[in-house]
């Protein structure tokens, strides 16, 4: 049987204050994923097995069926792929967003105020112009991404993968010199050294770029800094289709997922207007996910809104968000299946928790329902943290979400 994955990224939560301890997933009217739970079987996902950092590299990989401790190198290799960056055997490859430093030196935000592409594009010019371009013993190459998400490279095998780094969406507020990247071996030293040297001169560059001169004179906060987290060096990755004996395809606006799924063989759907933002092109994604189960066995529609809102700390937000979700694709999708009289496995989950009064991700095992048609349900009746406890699939681990959407033994 075919199936399709709806995930809201960073769509669970912990209980909110404001909501007098319930979550947006209690509150958001969600009719049509509570339809899912209530005609499917639901439980928990561990989703970030231990010692795994909390993020949606770690958490996708193991929706799909991968072992993140054999296959995570870090999350820049998998945007390089989505961005079509070839990496050479012993490049490392690194996330580099533009975000906003505040003038006490805390970290403001971790997107400039989702800075747009074509202003993002200038920066990154300029960063390249005058620091990168491969020049030197120790050359370096910036490559434009998305609004705010962007690629480092550190090419010609100068380079260590081994430092530390900070994810800037988990540290809004904390001090930037607090955050700095440091060694984790004596082999990673000079990579630090250098990353830094990068990093203190790209602040002068962005800070007295025009674009940025705009956006203050605009009331907007200025792109004044790179940041890279998540290196690594090229990943070794069995395809979906050799795992499972599936075909698959990918719908998202987000790089990293893109680049996972290119990585595991799956086609790369893009849909227009598609922002991973609150105004992403919802109908365009439901409509993309019909045409693609045609073709193939499982596809994977991912929406970033969620977790954005998480980020922001912006409550209203994130409940609106859940609801367009429901409503603008969960809703077409299970219409367009039923008229097109295919029978498919629907699956609806979030990646990890990003709850709204931390702003950051956070490791709990996720609310998972899954309806396959002709498999008795279970007795939960509605889609929230809580209420998916009580059902039949208890708490999954590994590749058993994936083997029981796909209707694999495990």
């Amino acid at each position: 049987m075919k199936a399709i994955i709806i995930l809201g990224d960073g769509m669970s939560d912990h209980p909110v204050a404001a909501l007098n301890g319930k979550t947006p997933l209690m509150v958001a009217n969600k009719p049509h994923i509570d339809s899912i739970s209530r005609h499917g079987v639901s439980g928990l996902f561990e989703t970030i097995p231990k010692g795994q950092p909390n993020g949606s590299a770690v958490a996708n990989l193991s929706v799909l069926g991968y072992d993140p401790v054999e296959c995570f190198s870090g999350r820049g290799v998998l945007e390089a792929a989505s961005m079509n960056v070839s990496l050479g055997p012993s490049d490392v490859a690194m996330r580099c967003n533009l975000m906003c430093i505040d003038d006490s030196g805390k970290i403001k935000n971790h997107s400039a105020g989702h800075i747009s592409t074509k202003e993002s594009l200038a920066l990154i010019s300029a960063l390249n112009k005058e620091l990168g371009e491969g020049g030197g013993d120790e050359p370096v190459v910036f490559h434009p991404g998305v609004s705010f998400r962007h690629l480092l490279v550190l090419q010609g095998g100068w380079a260590s993968a081994d430092f530390e780094c900070y994810p800037p969406h988990d540290h809004v507020g904390d001090m930037e010199i607090d955050r700095m990247p440091y060694p984790k071996s004596d082999a990673a030293r000079k990579t630090v050294n250098r990353i830094i040297k990068v990093h203190k001169a790209a602040r002068e560059i962005l800070t007295n770029h025009p674009v940025n001169k705009a956006r203050v004179a605009a009331g907007k906060d200025p792109a004044n800094t790179m940041w890279v987290w998540s290196p690594g060096t090229k990943p070794k990755m069995k395809t979906f289709l050799e795992l499972f004996g599936k075909s698959a395809a990918v719908i998202s606006a987000v790089d990293l997922i893109q680049g996972l799924g290119i990585l595991a063989g799956m086609e790369k759907i893009i849909v227009e207007g598609a922002t991973g933002l609150h105004d992403t092109n919802y109908e365009g994604k439901a409509a993309a996910a019909l045409l693609a189960i045609e073709q193939h066995d499982l596809v994977y529609v991912h929406v970033e809104a969620t977790d954005e809102a998480g980020h922001s700390k912006d409550l209203d937000l994130k409940i609106k968000c859940i609801e367009y979700l429901d409503d603008r694709i969960v809703r077409p999708i299970l219409e367009g299946l039923k008229q097109r009289n295919i029978e498919s496995t629907i699956a609806v989950l979030p990646d990890h928790p990003t709850p709204v009064e931390t702003g950051a991700h956070a490791s709990d095992p996720v609310p998972v329902s899954i309806w396959t048609p002709g498999i008795e349900p279970d007795s939960v009746n509605a889609y929230d943290e809580t209420l998916v406890k009580s059902g039949s699939l208890g708490l999954l681990k590994g590749d058993q979400f994936i083997r029981r959407v796909l209707g694999l033994r495990f």
